[in-house]
């Protein structure tokens, strides 16, 4: 009966070290500090975990710290995230931004049946479905067009309001002049 009690206890032991792990793991939160204050993204590993990965590596590494939104189009979305050209503080390339990535390979599309809804953070692409890398969006307004073509990342959680400030482009495909700027990107929420 003692060894019945030692072997649940034990039992117990590592439960609580697992419950610890998941509920770390599941804690998966991007803040974006804007010029207007922060946005929170909680991003959705169990839905797209290469493209999550991906994102948190590259935050963690500073990269997304000062890059543009290079393509902000009114009542659609407002992208950001090219690290190689979109820099503002070291080598910004207006006329490249849009096109760069970052040094990790591309990943493959992890498309699912979750929506684009207002907030909703998805991955940006060329034609090539398995070519994202390093660009994201923060959607404006439902586009329900790209429900199942592009991958979802996260959701803003808080800060909505900062994004709708963001200075959006001109003509069909939104490029910026002077564009706003991700100042800091952090793992968390701050």
């Amino acid at each position: 009966m003692k060894l019945f009690y030692l072997a649940f206890a034990g039992v117990l032991y590592l439960a609580s070290f697992a419950g610890d792990a998941f509920a770390q793991s599941a804690d998966h939160y991007l803040t974006i500090q804007l010029k207007n204050g922060p946005v929170v993204v909680q991003l959705m590993p169990e839905v797209a975990p290469k493209h999550v990965a991906q994102i948190e590596a590259l935050a963690k590494k500073g990269e997304y710290d000062n890059v543009a939104f290079h393509r902000v189009i009114d009542g659609f979305m407002a992208q950001t995230g090219d690290v190689k050209y979109g820099n503002m503080e070291k080598g910004f390339d207006a006329s490249l931004a849009g096109t760069g990535s970052s040094d990790l390979p591309d990943i493959p599309a992890e498309f699912s049946k979750t929506p684009f809804v207002r907030g909703t953070v998805g991955m940006a692409r060329s034609q090539d479905p398995n070519s994202a890398n390093s660009q994201f969006f923060i959607m404006f307004a439902d586009g329900s067009f790209l429900n199942g073509q592009y991958t979802v990342v996260g959701k803003v959680v808080s800060g909505m309001e900062n994004v709708d400030k963001i200075k959006r482009g001109e003509g069909q495909n939104g490029e910026v002049k002077s564009p706003d700027r991700m100042i800091k990107v952090t793992l968390g929420k701050k």
